[in-house]
This record gives C-alpha cells, structure tokens and sequence, in this order.
C-alpha cells in the first residue's frame, strides 16, 4: 500500500497572509481522495522528530536556538518565515514523516510525503522555506541505523539542493544529485556531487533528454541502495520563481523516469514534494497529483 504522511499542520501555521502557497498542502490529499487515486489509509499522521535525529546533520547550537525559538532577526529573514511555535512544530513534524516514509518505503517499495523536500536548510541554519532538511536527516538516519550503505537524492527541484549539498560534502555514504535552473536561486551555488545546471526556458525535451542521459548511468556507477527525489513542480514555465519552460506532461514523463527506475533496480524511493509556485492553484495540484498517479500505477 502506498504510505503518504501529512498532517495538518503542514498548512494552518502559515495559511493567512503569506505568499508562499500553503493551500495546496491542505488541497493535495483531498484532491488524491476525489480522484481515487488514494483512500484514508493512505495517509497517516507523523509525530514530532527528536533532537537526537536532528543533530546528526545539524548542529547542535542551531537545533537547539531553533527549538527555543531563539534565532536572530537576519536568520529569520533568510527562511522567508515569521518564526514561531507552531512553525517549528511543523518542521519537526514533516522532517519525521520522512523519517517514517523511509521505513514504509522498506517494505512496500516507494513512500511519500505531502511537503517537505526542504533542501535549502544547511547544517547551521535554515533558508528559503527551509529550516530542517527532511531529506538529509532521514538519510543520515538509514544509514545510522544501518538500513542503507549508500544513498542516492535526485533533486530535481528547479532551485539547486544547496543546503543538502553542504551537509553531506564530506561523506561517500550519500550521493547528492542535483539538476537546476543556472541563473536561478541561490544565486551562490553550493557544490552537489554532480551538478548540472540548465539554461532559462529548457524545456521537455532537453530537460528529458539530459535526465535519461543521467541517471541510470548515475545508478550504475554508485551502486545506491536507496533513493531520496525532490520532485518539486516547479520546473513548470508557468512557475513563478522557476525559469525553466516543462509543461505539465513534461513534468509527469519526469517523474514516470525516476519512479521506473527505482522500480525496474528494486531500489526503495522517498519522494518528498519539494516547490511550486505556479500562479494557478489548479497547475500546482495537477502536477503534484501526477506524482501520486504514477507511483499507484507503477507500484501497486
């Protein structure tokens, strides 16, 4: 059965006032109940992560001024959030559902969750949307608990995965991957095991071309034996901070790539949903819906 953690929280915090679209973490499961694709037990509800599972790539000094709500003005600043409780109960909410995503990923092949993909959040600090990087601590978990000798994250998010690039840049035991707007944000790239990064306006076709060049060469040469993707949508030419020109239908063959692969080599897959800030509510869920579809077609 396909395993999908959101909880709540992922939207109330933030819903009032804030340009970030917040809606479409409550609207996504409904929608995925109205077409079917999921039932109720899809889903379940994620606790809150202990600071033990944090400090494993964050320090310590930022988790701890993070869980005191004790960060300075410019650090808020640079999050793009007003900081408060119920903020940092939500991080620490989704960063263990991907924590548990890995476990029902184990066992059942593929394993979601509604938000996350927070990978602009590096080891001492928090960014762009970012304060805890759900990806890198579930990973430096499996392999903590020794579930996994080498990892794979495909981020295929249009903005680089800068703060997992920082975190893991002195391990062999996770591989980072990241494939990227080049004039895009941050505008300060960050060193990811390989990067590449594309042109304004790259479409479905090049955009396809290169990650079919990529990946399974990728697999072959790593050897991973479990797999993170940021699938955010927000490669979209319709997305708002993105600049990239995929439609829709380029976007789901993406994912139909990445999710095939990790079938076809049998390799468990957390997929963490990552940005999209296209104008229209409605381009955001379909994207993000697509997701869903195929990982029920493909896996169960």
């Amino acid at each position: 059965m396909l395993k999908i953690a959101f909880h709540p929280c992922y939207e109330h915090p933030l819903r009032q006032g804030h340009r970030f679209p917040m809606e479409k973490y409550d609207l996504l499961p409904k929608q995925l109940l109205h077409e079917g694709i999921c039932i109720p037990d899809n889903f379940f509800e994620p606790a809150k992560i202990e600071k033990q599972d944090l400090i494993r790539v964050h320090t310590e000094d930022y988790v701890d001024r993070l869980l005191r709500l004790d960060i300075s003005k410019k650090e808020e600043r640079a999050t793009g959030f007003p900081l408060s409780q119920d903020l940092v109960d939500r991080e620490l909410i989704i960063t263990q559902g991907t924590v548990d995503a890995c476990h029902f990923a184990l066992k059942y092949g593929i394993a979601m969750n509604i938000a996350g993909g927070t990978h602009h959040a590096f080891s001492d600090r928090g960014e762009a949307f970012c304060l805890l990087n759900d990806q890198a601590v579930a990973a430096s978990y499996l392999i903590e608990k020794d579930f996994s000798k080498k990892i794979l994250i495909i981020d295929l998010d249009v903005h680089q995965g800068n703060g997992t690039a920082e975190i893991f840049q002195n391990t062999n035991k996770v591989f980072t991957f990241s494939m990227h707007g080049k004039s895009n944000y941050p505008f300060r790239k960050e060193r990811s095991d390989l990067d590449i990064p594309l042109d304004n306006n790259t479409g479905d076709a090049l955009y396809l071309s290169i990650l079919k060049e990529t990946l399974p060469s990728l697999i072959s040469s790593q050897q991973p034996d479990f797999l993170f993707y940021q699938c955010g949508v927000d490669i979209l030419a319709s997305d708002k901070l993105g600049k990239l020109g995929c439609t829709i239908e380029g976007c789901k063959e993406r994912d139909r790539f990445v999710l095939e692969l990790a079938k076809e080599y049998q390799l468990p897959i957390v997929c963490s949903m990552g940005g999209g800030y296209s104008p229209d509510i409605k381009t955001i869920i379909t994207a993000h819906t697509n997701t869903y579809r195929l990982a029920q077609e493909l896996f169960f």
